[in-house]
């Protein structure tokens, strides 16, 4: 589990930022415990935010499978980091999975995580992905803006969420050869799609927003709102 930097500006990484009065990243956290079949979890953080990552753990009670690892300048790095921890204190065999979730993603649910564990178990690698609604324009770049070069079609675009994931021999070949190339790209999947890996998509909701703007939060605790007054609802009938 990656984690970046503040909102729209703010000096306070987003991470710390709370919803319904709880942090970002135990929301996370607790979404990702709820799932039976997850047995560690690695917290790839910036070396001056691990005591406080650690504080939080403790203070909330998550437990012993959650590890915090020193991240790195940049997304990549903070995974590998986190990787090659997992891999040196519990072994990761070349068919485990092993997903990548943002932290600034705090309303992932377990339901999400357990299609995608399926679905990297079944082909190898996957993502959550949103299927777009807008029109998807393809422009050209000018001195004067931007020129539309083409209408891409809906049907063939998602919008990339997180998890992402793959076979941990996969996951680790493809770190490995990024690395000796000097590649660095956008999320796990470019370094897969680089090696010729499919990787599958399963669906994710616009609730699993990810946390950029101010206004997120707000939304953010819409969505925690109403979840929960559908849940009363439920258990009333």
């Amino acid at each position: 589990m990656s984690v970046g930097s503040g909102v729209g500006g703010a000096s306070t990484p987003k991470q710390f930022l709370t919803i319904a009065g709880v942090p970002v990243l135990v929301h996370c956290l607790r979404a990702f415990l709820a799932v039976e079949r997850v047995a560690a979890i690695y917290v790839a953080v910036r070396g001056t935010e691990m005591e406080r990552v650690r504080a939080q753990v403790a203070e909330f009670g998550l437990g012993q499978k959650v590890h915090v690892v020193e991240g790195g300048d940049q997304r990549q790095q903070s995974v590998s980091n986190a990787l090659a921890l997992l891999v040196a204190e519990n072994g990761c065999g070349g068919d485990d999975v092993v997903l990548v979730h943002d932290a600034a993603r705090p309303l992932i649910d377990a339901a999400t995580i357990e299609r995608t564990i399926d679905a990297v178990a079944e082909h190898g690698a996957a993502i959550v992905g949103l299927p777009a609604v807008d029109t998807i324009k393809q422009v050209e770049r000018t001195a004067h803006g931007a020129i539309v070069t083409a209408t891409i079609p809906r049907e063939r675009i998602v919008q990339a969420q997180t998890p992402q994931g793959a076979r941990c021999g996969l996951l680790r070949q493809v770190f490995a050869e990024a690395e000796a190339d000097g590649f660095v790209g956008t999320d796990e999947s470019s370094l897969l799609e680089r090696a010729g890996i499919e990787v599958a998509v399963v669906p994710g909701t616009a609730r699993n927003l990810k946390i950029t703007q101010p206004g997120d939060l707000e939304l953010a605790e819409f969505y925690l709102r109403t979840a929960a007054g559908g849940s009363s609802e439920g258990a009333n009938r």
